[in-house]
């Protein structure tokens, strides 16, 4: 799926979620705390999607060390 201008398809549509929540729901602060928190789990596990499919770049980098270690042992016969 190619990325579209302001964000994918599925990116708006959780926005588009989330507005509408915003606008249908009573006014109080349940519906508010209710709303942020789930928004920031929302944006949240995205981050984490993105910056775990280039482990070694990003904010969150894996060591390549284990890795190495067990590339350099199954190489020995």
């Amino acid at each position: 799926m190619a990325a579209l201008p302001g964000g994918s398809r599925r990116e708006r549509d959780l926005v588009r979620i989330f507005a509408s929540f915003g606008l249908f729901a009573p006014r109080n602060a349940t519906v508010v705390v209710v709303l942020v928190i789930a928004a920031l789990s929302v944006s949240g596990s995205i981050f984490l999607i993105l910056e775990m499919n280039q482990p070694f770049a990003g904010v969150l980098k894996v060591s390549s060390a284990p890795l190495r270690y067990a590339l350099a042992h199954l190489g020995q016969n």
